[in-house]
């Protein structure tokens, strides 16, 4: 009786949308567009509050995707994938998003990043600030790239403590 009752309900509720099990009638893109552009230029606040409100849930989430997420960047064919999307898109659409949203949005951005900024970048300032170099020999000496080394071998490290990461790097 019960499975019965489940059947039927399925077929009233997919009456509407196969109206006679034929083709799907579909709204007309223009009107979807309109529709969409409209309501998610009023929706600001509602973004905010809700993704403000799933930080923790996204953190969580992320980090148990991370095998998934191994898998999806070495699924074969994914280089030629990713190039294709950038030729799709095109020199245009860049061009066209830096002119339409970028410009605006450049100086907001540099503003809301200044204190992750700073926190990135902070250890590597104390690395080189704690850095004591060999001698600086005259201009043109091969020596002096031995400064140059020990930067990188110096920044490559905390790069790599930072990660938690152990032995050589890339």
């Amino acid at each position: 009786m019960l499975r019965k009752m489940f059947t039927v309900l399925q077929i009233i509720l997919m009456l509407p949308v196969f109206p006679i099990l034929g083709a799907l009638k579909v709204k007309p893109i223009d009107g979807s567009t309109t529709k969409w552009e409209a309501r998610a230029r009023t929706a600001s606040g509602e973004y905010a509050a809700n993704a403000a409100a799933a930080a923790s849930e996204w953190a969580t989430n992320t980090a148990r995707a991370s095998d998934t997420y191994g898998m999806a960047i070495a699924a074969p064919g994914m280089k030629t994938r990713f190039q294709r999307g950038v030729a799709r898109a095109g020199a245009a659409k860049y061009l066209r998003k830096i002119e339409s949203v970028g410009a605006d949005r450049f100086a907001p951005g540099v503003a809301a990043a200044t204190v992750d900024y700073k926190a990135g970048a902070e250890p590597y300032f104390s690395t080189l600030a704690a850095l004591t170099l060999t001698a600086r020999k005259p201009r043109g000496d091969p020596a002096n790239y031995n400064r140059v080394e020990q930067v990188g071998k110096a920044l490559n490290a905390k790069r790599l403590a930072l990660l938690g990461a152990t032995g050589g790097g890339s």
